[in-house]
C-alpha cells in the first residue's frame, strides 16, 4: 500500500540478537530444572522462552505513525498543530540528545538499537513538554511527513 506523504507508518522491532538472548535465557531455565528430570526441564525451556520472547516483543513492537493529523509514537498521540519544525537527529546527535542535552520533560520513544531519531518541540502553550524525542530508522521520512501533514 503506498502512503502519501503526510502519511508515515512504522515498528521498531527489536534487533534479532534479542531473540537469541531470549532462546537463551530459555536454556538457562531448562538447565536450572534440569536435576529435577525430562518434562521440568522441557517446561522450564518452553516457558522460560516463551516468557522472554514475550519480553522482547512487548518491548520491540513500539510503532510510530504520522495519521490523521496526529503524531502517534507508542501510547502517545499528538495533533501535529501542537508540533514545531521537525530536526533530523542523526547517530551522534540523537546520543547527545537522549543524554546530556535531554530535557526530563519531555516525551521520549527510546529505543537503543536505533540510532537515530527525530526530536519535535511542542508548541502547545498548554502542555508542559517541550519536545518529543522519537527513535526512528527513518527520520528524513518522519520528518517529512509530519511537515506535510502540517500543511
Amino acid at each position: 500500500m503506498q502512503l502519501s506523504p503526510a502519511h508515515h507508518d512504522e515498528r521498531l522491532t527489536a534487533p534479532r540478537s534479542w531473540w537469541a538472548i531470549a532462546v537463551l535465557i530459555g536454556l538457562a531455565c531448562a538447565l536450572m530444572l534440569l536435576p529435577l528430570g525430562t518434562l521440568p526441564l522441557l517446561a522450564g525451556l518452553v516457558g522460560g522462552t516463551a516468557l522472554a520472547g514475550m519480553l522482547v516483543s512487548s518491548y520491540g513492537s513500539a510503532r510510530v505513525r504520522v495519521v490523521n493529523g496526529a503524531l502517534a509514537a507508542g501510547e502517545a498521540r499528538i495533533p501535529v498543530a501542537a508540533l514545531g519544525e521537525p530536526e533530523v537527529l542523526e547517530p551522534e546527535e540523537a546520543r547527545a540528545w537522549r543524554s546530556y542535552k535531554a530535557d526530563t520533560r519531555a516525551f521520549m520513544l527510546l529505543r537503543s538499537y536505533v540510532p537515530t531519531a527525530v526530536r519535535i518541540p511542542i508548541t502547545d502553550p498548554e502542555d508542559p513538554t517541550p519536545y518529543a524525542y522519537v527513535s526512528t530508522r527513518e527520520p528524513q521520512a518522519l520528518a517529512s511527513a509530519i511537515r506535510a501533514a502540517k500543511g
